[in-house]
């Protein structure tokens, strides 16, 4: 990471690791991807999504914006979570990663840019296990990445953690994409300013708290508010060098926060999804903290150009794409 004199910095050396097992049990580590830890409102009944059509003019456009995702180099797994409620929601990208429910039966409805969408209640979450993660455990030297996730937002509340592999409880985090943290921090002092309605993107070489931080603080924040209407775009890109935010297919830049200087490390293989509600970035694996529509994930075993994402939030957008 890159900090003016006399700030905090992590050494070269220091990368993402992937641990084998539990220390305390031996075992191999129980999870994996923290997939859209995001829930829907109390009470509130979505439309419940017809099985995928064929022929009519919504199918087809899915299709072509299912293509366009799927066509992109680099691409680790896609999902459009077109299975029916109780079922695993199964990647359309090789490897067929499979994320499985918690907390009982995720509903889905008609809408998004894919033509189906999950409407998660709060305290329900979607995990792959650890054994399972394959290409998603990016990590190591000049380790790069990309997710971007479609979501309509529904709730107000803070630290609502979208898709990743995250585990701050056990100090083992790689990189996630979160939305409306509290406070946002600045890379040339390392302090922190409140924050409301942003998104944030982090990467982790050292799989615990920022050193000399209770939590974790390197991360970027967008510049721009995400609007509590309509689907949007949020995308997390790391090059190995410096994390960027793209909303709705555009760089969001903020000055101090986006881009976020990270270079000269390795990300941390670890396993994703904070365990409890006491996770150090006060994340609760989306039991009753976070809420959205998720309509898409997809995720990149490298940094997408600027222009790609342009294109892909073209493709698939369902707000106005960038001039």
């Amino acid at each position: 990471m890159l900090f003016p004199a006399g700030q905090r910095s992590f050494r070269p050396t220091e990368c993402l690791h992937e641990p084998d097992s539990s220390p305390l049990t031996g075992r191999p580590w129980p999870w994996l991807l923290h997939a859209i830890a995001i829930g829907a409102e109390p009470g509130k009944v979505p439309p419940t999504a017809a099985a995928p059509g064929k022929g009519n003019t919504s199918e087809l456009a899915a299709t072509n914006a299912q293509r366009a995702v799927l066509e992109t180099p680099g691409i680790a797994a896609f999902w459009d979570f077109r299975e029916d409620p109780g079922n695993k929601r199964i990647s359309l990208a090789p490897g067929a990663h499979a994320m499985e429910e918690m907390a009982g039966p995720v509903a889905r409805e008609a809408d998004g840019p894919f033509g189906t969408a999950l409407h998660i209640k709060s305290g329900q979450w979607l995990r792959i296990p650890r054994d399972q993660l394959g290409s998603l455990n990016i990590h190591g030297p000049r380790a790069q990445v990309t997710v971007m996730a479609w979501v309509r937002r529904e709730r107000p509340h803070a630290w609502q953690a979208i898709a990743g592999v995250w585990d701050e409880s056990r100090k083992k985090r790689q990189y996630c994409l979160f939305l409306n943290a509290a406070s946002r921090t600045d890379h040339r002092t390392m302090k922190r300013k409140p924050s409301k309605d942003l998104f944030q993107g982090h990467v982790s070489s050292v799989g615990g708290p920022t050193p000399g931080e209770e939590f974790c603080i390197t991360y970027a924040s967008s510049g721009s508010v995400v609007a509590m209407e309509g689907w949007h775009c949020l995308t997390l890109t790391y090059d190995a060098r410096e994390v960027r935010l793209y909303l709705d297919g555009r760089f969001d830049a903020s000055e101090g926060s986006n881009p976020f200087p990270y270079a000269e490390v390795s990300l941390t293989a670890g396993r994703a999804v904070p365990s409890s509600p006491s996770a150090a970035c006060r994340c609760a694996a989306g039991r009753g903290t976070s809420s959205a529509v998720a309509g898409s994930l997809a995720v990149f075993q490298r940094a997408l150009s600027a222009e790609e994402i342009a294109a892909l939030h073209t493709a698939t957008a369902l707000t106005k794409a960038p001039e």
